[in-house]
């Protein structure tokens, strides 16, 4: 099995272990404040409701492919 493939942080962009507690994905503590603001102040937002056809393409995957990111 490969290794994990390095991740970076949402805001900063330095690498980062994605599932550490208790910042991950976050670098650190003000990397993860400022995405708390985010969405606060509705920088970010869900464009629309989700329905089954969103899930359509993920229903068959297994195992080691449901950790991959999206390509």
């Amino acid at each position: 099995m490969p290794g994990k493939a390095p991740l970076r942080c949402p805001i900063c962009a330095k690498p980062t272990d994605f599932f550490t507690d208790p910042l991950g994905p976050f670098c650190s503590s003000r990397c993860r404040q400022i995405d708390l603001g985010k969405w606060l102040g509705e920088d970010y937002r869900v464009s629309e409701p989700l329905s089954p056809e969103h899930f359509a393409e993920f229903e068959n995957l297994e195992g080691p492919e449901l950790d991959q990111p999206p390509r």
